[in-house]
This record gives C-alpha cells, sequence and structure tokens, in this order.
C-alpha cells in the first residue's frame, strides 16, 4: 500500500499550529478550548554518529556517518472526554509520511476503541519504539521482528483495536483486526500479490496483547521499555499475531503465526535502580519464507544512578535470532545514557557487535542524541 506524504500546504499549517503553542518541559503541550475541547502538538527527533565496520566505500575500513534516524511532529485533538484523535508524522530519508491517523474513542478506563491506523499490538520493545526503549532507538530487529513484519511504516498498520486496564489499572490487554500482510523479505502486500498474479484469500491479521504488573501498574495502549527509576515495575506480558493466507510471494501462499512472551523487573534502590529484561518469540511463515520462520530471544539489564544535574544508565542487551535457514543471527549491545530530562532530552552511547553463520562479525560504535518538546 503506497503512504502519500503530507502536502507543502499542509506542513506548513502544521507547522503554525505547533509554533502558537506555549511548549512546556514535558513532550507536547495541550491547548484546551473548554467542554473537554482540546489540540496537542509535540516534536520529536533521533540523530546519530555511527562508526560501522567495513562500511566504508571501500569495503574493507570504518564508515563515519551523521544520520537523522528519526523526526516526528505529534498531534491530538479532543472533540470531549470521550472522542478524540490523533495525527503523527514521520520523516523517512527521504519525504515526511504520515505514521499514525487514528479515532479514539475512551469508553471507560476498561475499554477504549481506536481506529484507523496505529501500531497493532506486539512485545513490548516494539510498543516502545525507539523513543522508550532501553538503550534507544529500534532495536536491531534481530530478535524482536514485529516493527517491519505485517505493517505499512515504522510497524504500523491499517485496522482496528479494542484496549483498557482492569483490576486498578494493573492488567492490560489490546485485542485488533488489521491489514497484515508483508511478512518478511520477498513477501508482497495485497496489491502486489495481485499484480503478481498470486491468487490467495483476502483475510484480516488478528493481533493481541495481554500483560499483568504485579508492582506498580502501566495504564495505557502503548508501552515503556524502560521508567527511569520513577516506577517499581514486575511484569509479564504475552503477544501473539495470526493471519491465514497472510505470507504472499511469487513462489507460494501460507499462514502467518507468531507469538511472544517478555518480562521486565525494575526495581527503585537506595541511589539509583536496577532493570533486568528478557523475551522470546516463535516466528511461522508455514514454510513459505523460512528466514522470517524460526525462534528468537533477547535480554538486557541496566542500573541508573545520579550523575551531576542528571543520571546515567550503563546497560547491556544480547539477542538472538534462530530461523529455518540456520543461518543465526546473534547481537550483542553494551553501552551508556546519560539522561538530562527523562526521555525528552538524552545521549547515548553504543558499541554492539553483530554475528551471522557463516559471516565475519561486524562491531558498530555509535553516539545518539534524542529530544522530545
Amino acid at each position: 500500500m503506497n503512504v502519500t506524504p503530507l502536502s507543502p500546504a499542509c506542513l506548513m499549517l502544521l507547522a503554525a499550529l505547533a509554533a502558537s503553542a506555549p511548549l512546556s518541559a514535558q513532550a507536547g503541550a495541550t491547548i484546551p478550548f473548554g467542554n473537554g475541547q482540546s489540540v496537542s502538538v509535540g516534536f520529536g527527533m533521533r540523530a546519530s554518529y555511527t562508526s560501522m565496520e567495513d562500511a566504508a566505500p571501500n569495503g574493507t575500513s570504518r564508515s563515519n556517518d551523521f544520520n537523522l534516524d528519526s523526526a516526528r511532529l505529534f498531534f491530538g485533538a479532543s472533540l470531549n472526554k470521550q472522542i478524540g484523535g490523533m495525527l503523527n508524522t514521520e520523516w523517512d530519508g527521504n519525504q515526511v509520511r504520515v505514521m499514525d491517523a487514528a479515532g479514539q474513542f475512551a469508553i471507560s478506563p476498561e475499554l477504549n476503541i481506536w481506529a484507523g491506523r496505529l501500531l497493532s499490538p506486539s512485545d513490548r520493545a516494539n510498543m516502545a519504539g525507539p523513543y522508550y526503549s532501553l538503550g534507544g532507538g529500534y532495536w536491531a530487529g534481530v530478535a524482536s521482528r514485529y516493527g517491519y513484519n505485517g505493517g505499512i511504516f515504522r510497524g504500523r498498520d491499517d485496522g482496528v483495536v479494542a484496549w483498557g486496564n482492569a483490576a486498578d489499572g494493573k492488567l492490560g490487554y489490546s485485542f485488533g483486526a488489521f491489514e497484515g500482510h508483508t511478512f518478511g523479505i520477498g513477501s508482497l502486500t495485497q496489491n502486489q500479490a495481485k499484480a503478481a498474479g498470486v491468487k490467495a484469500s483476502d483475510s484480516l491479521m488478528y493481533a493481541g496483547r495481554v500483560q499483568y504488573d504485579f508492582w506498580d501498574a502501566e495504564p495505557g495502549y502503548y508501552g515503556t521499555g524502560n521508567y527511569l527509576g520513577s516506577k517499581d515495575i514486575l511484569a509479564i506480558g504475552f503477544a501473539a499475531r495470526q493471519q491465514s493466507k497472510g505470507v504472499l510471494t511469487t513462489a507460494g501462499v501460507g499462514d502467518y503465526t507468531s507469538w511472544n512472551v517478555d518480562f521486565l523487573l525494575e526495581k527503585r534502590v537506595p541511589g539509583g535502580a536496577f532493570s533486568v529484561e528478557a523475551a522470546y518469540y516463535d516466528y511461522d511463515t508455514d514454510g513459505v519464507i523460512k528466514s522470517e520462520q524460526g525462534k528468537a530471544y533477547s535480554a538486557g539489564a541496566a542500573y541508573l544512578f545520579a550523575a551531576g544535574a542528571g543520571k546515567l544508565q550503563p546497560f547491556v542487551r544480547y539477542q538472538k535470532f534462530s530461523p529455518d535457514t540456520n543461518l543465526d543471527t546473534r547481537q550483542a549491545d553494551a553501552g551508556l545514557h546519560y539522561i538530562i530530562d527523562g526521555y525528552n532530552a538524552q545521549l547515548t552511547a553504543l558499541y554492539s557487535r553483530t554475528k551471522t553463520t557463516s559471516a565475519p562479525s561486524l562491531s558498530k560504535f555509535a553516539v545518539a542524541l534524542q529530544l522530545q518538546y
């Protein structure tokens, strides 16, 4: 499915709206109009310097690259206390594209319905996204592969989801139906498959997530990879996706099924906080795309402590994906956050080493800046 870029006139209108709002210390600002009506605006960006082994044009020396990894405009509106909507954009490296566009209906804390283009229910890493994950940025797609499987852009998909929080906010659930398709390299969208003469029934992708918080509650639809010492978290989540005839290729058609379980423990201690996270994944493409079919797991740990006007958070993580092609991918990361203002202002230094079966190891060093307003 093609995504139309915003027109210059639309961008100018959005920029004018954003400029008219006094931005607070938190990401985004809200302009109330009374009777539950309001408009909110925000901006986020991530920029980085990366040096990667054997990635220079000569193929034998390290690369040196500055990159705008992400630039987002966030817009929200409320018609009243029950009806609202969101429109979020993202820079894809060439143009500004619509990332989220959904109507939001808040019936009760236990039941909300969103419809349009949004992030479908999945694992904690994908629900946290690049701005709220441990270590910053998207996980490399080694273990958590939901970010580009079964979506249109940045893991988003067109559909509808019902979600809510029960048991004093400690039991969270989300279930939805979406367009799906595009599960892995070589997979086709529905329109691409039709143009290529691939015949298959048109079924929806069903996605869901259930999570229970044993300590502090995590209300809301999206997740956070780490609470930076603001909460005590002990949570277990389970997510799954299924689509009949969801894997469309010119070589064959198959069903798609995936599921995962994830765990987060974060505990405040005198002078800081420590955290441990882990996840396990199972992906099945009905044997059609074996490079996307297999098992994966990830694990990470971090410790947070005060440092001058900010906080430091060293972290480590490990990921492994074992597809049915027997070409395993493993990645180990070690890094350091300097947290200036929560997730609104951070600096991150990261070293990664990635190894794929029958290929040499590759190392990467990166420094990233994240800002949200």
